[in-house]
């Protein structure tokens, strides 16, 4: 057993021990955001459930038609989507066609995954944010007809949800980076669903 002090002008050490920092405050982050996209995810749903539940009563049963609960039970769907979209990017559980990079080396695999993760940062960053931004600018003083609402205020979710997604694939990077986490996402067959 060596008794001599660590080198401090020494090189960095490697692997998920240099990297714990960040991937332990990001993954505080990733936690907190989770829990508030999940408990944003179940209040959307649940309104939505509502809304349509009410449309359907006041159709078949009032013989009235709520005029607004096509338009709200529309635009709930979009947020939903939206959120619900960037919370799954939290598990990597979106669709990924795996057969070829499975088939790479280990450092292939490696590479494939962060180049798969800057994708979808970019196109997150153009389509989702900068795009997403502009829509909601541009609609943002057409009133919806029949909610208090400008289209624009609705499509503020299409940014944020951007913001969010790249949030996460810039925590897989590091988790990737830093050996914590698989370079292409794990399935497992046995899980039970949320």
């Amino acid at each position: 057993m060596s008794t001599e002090p660590a080198d401090p002008g020494g090189d960095p050490p490697e692997g998920p021990v240099r990297w714990a920092p960040l991937v332990s405050a990001l993954g505080g982050v990733r936690r907190v955001v989770d829990g508030v996209l999940a408990a944003l995810c179940l209040v959307v749903f649940t309104a939505l459930v509502i809304i349509v539940s009410w449309q359907v009563f006041t159709r078949e049963v009032l013989n009235y038609s709520a005029p607004w609960t096509e338009e709200a039970a529309r635009y709930t769907f979009v947020v939903l989507a939206l959120v619900a979209a960037a919370y799954v990017f939290s598990e990597r559980g979106h669709i990924a066609v795996e057969m070829l990079v499975e088939k790479f080396p280990a450092r292939g695999q490696l590479v494939m995954g962060l180049v798969i993760e800057a994708i979808v940062i970019f196109f997150t960053a153009f389509v989702f944010v900068w795009g997403g931004w502009r829509i909601a600018l541009n609609a943002w003083a057409q009133h919806l007809s029949t909610l208090p609402l400008t289209v624009g205020q609705v499509y503020l979710v299409m940014p944020v949800a951007g913001v969010l997604i790249i949030f996460y694939s810039v925590y897989h990077v590091v988790g990737i980076l830093a050996g914590v986490e698989s370079a292409t996402p794990e399935f497992d067959e046995n899980a039970e669903a949320i």
